[in-house]
């Protein structure tokens, strides 16, 4: 979830990755808007999103660090009154847990805040092997919540028991899937994990590729997708699909995948590219509809208004 590779990384990763080869949904809403205002003031860069069971929408800022909240019913999204945030000049990954809570991520810091903007939490991670991190995005399973580092190839990991949040503390250096490739390079970015918390895809913008990480005992694997590269930005997993923002070395858009049981192969069977998408950083989903953000990171501070477009999801069947 942040602004794509330099053009060195990817070479980097093109040759090192060559050399290591080896359901029905709900009708679409069609009275809902197709774009959503974040925000009309300069400089707020939207970055990460999340929507909740209800409709409720939750967009991050990349310029500013703030939040933004909404509902899929309306067109324009207002500041979120989340406490504690003054110190963070930049929020990147936002998501949801099952008791309405919103967590997010920015700099070395992850926040919980309940639905009213109360801070419940503020979890700091510490340096990584290459420096201090820059926290990109989550995910949250029914044990834990687990960070992607855009600065380090590391995922962290604080425990979740009885809805209480742990430590923030390193849990996996990626680098042992691929030591050949260069640290500084890997650049995580989004995170997913499935239904049973058994196993998280991590996306690699430099490395161009999706790993597949078993939390048990931590293996780590490249998820095979029949892609010369496949480096994402944000994603969504829902059972065996997988919803894949690129916006570098692809046509900017949404891909969507359809990955075998144990998630480790998969085909890409949709693309939606072009309009109305500005340089798109992530996605989530609600209902049969796709709601992608618009960041304009690839010309900051962007032009005001920033948005988020909603699509139809190709994968859902309607009557």
């Amino acid at each position: 979830m942040r602004r794509a590779p330099t053009r060195t990384a990817c070479l980097v990763a093109t040759v090192l990755l060559t050399a290591l080869a080896g359901a029905p949904g709900p009708a679409v809403a069609r009275d809902l808007p197709d774009t959503y205002v974040v925000s009309r003031a300069p400089g707020v860069l939207p970055e990460g999103i999340a929507v909740t069971p209800d409709g409720t929408l939750y967009v991050s800022s990349d310029g500013t660090g703030a939040l933004y909240r909404g509902h899929i019913g309306r067109t324009d999204l207002r500041p979120f009154p989340a406490r504690g945030l003054e110190g963070r000049t930049s929020t990147l990954g936002v998501h949801t847990d099952r008791r309405g809570r919103v967590l997010s991520v920015g700099g070395a810091t992850l926040t919980v805040h309940d639905r009213h903007g109360r801070l419940l939490a503020t979890r700091t991670a510490v340096g990584g092997p290459l420096g201090a991190p820059d926290l990109n995005d989550l995910t949250v399973t029914k044990d834990a919540v687990y960070v992607t580092d855009w600065a380090n190839p590391v995922v962290y990991r604080a425990d979740l028991r009885g809805g209480t949040l742990g430590p923030l503390e390193p849990w996996l250096d990626i680098r042992e899937a691929f030591p050949q490739f260069p640290a500084r390079y890997w650049l995580l970015n989004g995170i997913v994990a499935n239904e049973s918390g058994t196993t998280l895809l991590v996306a690699s913008n430099g490395t161009e590729a999706v790993w597949r990480v078993d939390t048990a005992d931590r293996t780590v694997t490249r998820l095979s997708l029949g892609e010369q590269s496949f480096g994402p930005d944000g994603m969504v997993l829902r059972g065996r699909t997988l919803y894949a923002v690129l916006n570098y070395g692809a046509p900017h858009g949404v891909y969507i995948a359809r990955l075998d049981e144990e998630l480790r192969t998969g085909t890409v069977t949709h693309r939606l590219t072009g309009e109305p998408f500005d340089l798109p950083t992530t996605l989530a989903r609600h209902g049969c509809r796709l709601y992608v953000v618009n960041s304009q990171l690839d010309e900051p501070p962007g032009r005001p208004p920033y948005t988020v477009s909603a699509v139809d999801d190709p994968t859902c069947r309607t009557p």
